[in-house]
């Protein structure tokens, strides 16, 4: 992936995160009136969420579904993880 579309696509998902989160936590607290509460606490979980998808689209991890990069160079280890032991 070229480096600008990894930014925009880190960007994005830390923000949609945070935005997900603070919405839930908006609503709660105006359906429950337990004012600031939920809000804290789902912008805290949104923020938690948004970092680890930044992680998982640096690091590879979750390019298609079930697809881990395999380690560099030991292709016999990635198929023993892949499919048990021989």
């Amino acid at each position: 992936m070229p480096g600008l579309g990894l930014a925009f696509r880190t960007g994005i998902e830390l923000v949609s995160a945070l935005a997900v989160g603070v919405g839930i936590g908006f609503l709660l607290d105006k359906w429950l009136d337990t004012t600031p509460w939920f809000l804290l606490v789902f912008f805290f979980l949104g923020a938690a969420a948004g970092f680890l998808n930044v992680y998982r689209a640096a690091s590879g991890i979750g390019l298609a579904p079930g697809y881990k990069t395999p380690p560099e160079g030991n292709a016999e280890q990635a198929d023993e993880q892949k499919n048990g032991p021989a």
